[in-house]
């Protein structure tokens, strides 16, 4: 069950810099705080008075729909707030709050797309869908050898967050070492008990490419929530087409009619 004040007291740390910065503020301890956040513990009556003082709301605002508590935060300036970082990323907590739940989606997949970098060949990376405090994050790793018929390998870390939003599941990654690139990923939602394949489109400008941006249809395979992710590891690299399983080349394959003008993909 969504505890409407755990989400309001995330929101409303969204202001400030870090939690520690909020407990030092308020002057309570880390680990009972975290509590708070997540929703197994609530303030007594002296805290719940000093956090209410602190971000000027009262008792019966913060116990509000995390909706109409954010329609009322919006409307003023909430006393000791870092405004400049909320403004900054204060919209993701609103998509986190608006998204649907994606507990069924929750596990590690098998990624495949036609290489931006590699023409005609695909990826095939391991990625993961995890849930932390009523947010969805997202994680994948990409391995390719650094040069043809060599076992050594590049490898590349990307992070970001997942969100169910009108019936169309988001992807937003970043890769996590270089901070040079952010991929946007649309998939159709799964109607299986065991999700099965999740496909859709993707944009991005990797690296390998320069400047140049570019669109894929993307192919989110799902291998379960316990797997051995040594082994999967070494399933991944870039492969050519002919090796792989042809109905993974055809589900990715990019292709425009010619009666069409952007590229589309259909929900298999």
């Amino acid at each position: 069950m969504r505890d409407d004040f755990a989400h309001n007291l995330q929101f409303l740390c969204g202001f400030h810099v870090s939690i520690a910065d909020v407990c030092r503020r308020l002057a309570i301890n880390r680990q009972q705080f975290n509590r708070y956040l997540a929703g197994t513990s609530r303030p007594s009556r002296h805290n719940m008075r000093r956090i209410c003082d602190h971000w000027g709301v009262t008792e019966a605002e913060i116990l509000l729909d995390p909706r109409q508590f954010r329609e009322i935060v919006s409307l003023r300036r909430p006393a000791g707030a870092d405004m400049s970082r909320h403004e900054a990323y204060g919209f993701v907590e609103d998509l986190f709050a608006a998204s649907g739940p994606l507990d069924h989606y929750v596990g590690y997949y098998y990624r495949y797309f036609y290489s931006f970098g590699r023409p005609g060949r695909i990826t095939r990376s391991l990625a993961a869908i995890t849930a932390a405090d009523g947010r969805y994050f997202w994680k994948n790793v990409e391995r390719a050898r650094v040069r043809e018929g060599q076992s050594v390998h590049s490898v590349a870390k990307y992070l970001g967050a997942a969100f169910l939003l009108a019936n169309r599941i988001y992807i937003v990654e970043h890769d996590a070492l270089m901070k040079s690139s952010i991929t946007q990923m649309t998939l159709y939602p799964s109607y299986r008990a065991d999700v099965g394949d999740l496909l859709g489109i993707q944009t991005g400008g990797p690296v390998r490419r320069g400047r140049q941006p570019g669109a894929s249809k993307v192919l989110l395979r799902y291998l379960g929530r316990h797997i051995d992710i040594r082994k999967a590891l070494q399933g991944t690299g870039i492969f050519d087409p002919a090796d792989m399983d042809p109905s993974v080349a055809n589900l990715v394959r990019n292709e425009i009619p010619p009666t069409a003008f952007v590229l589309e993909v259909e929900q298999s």
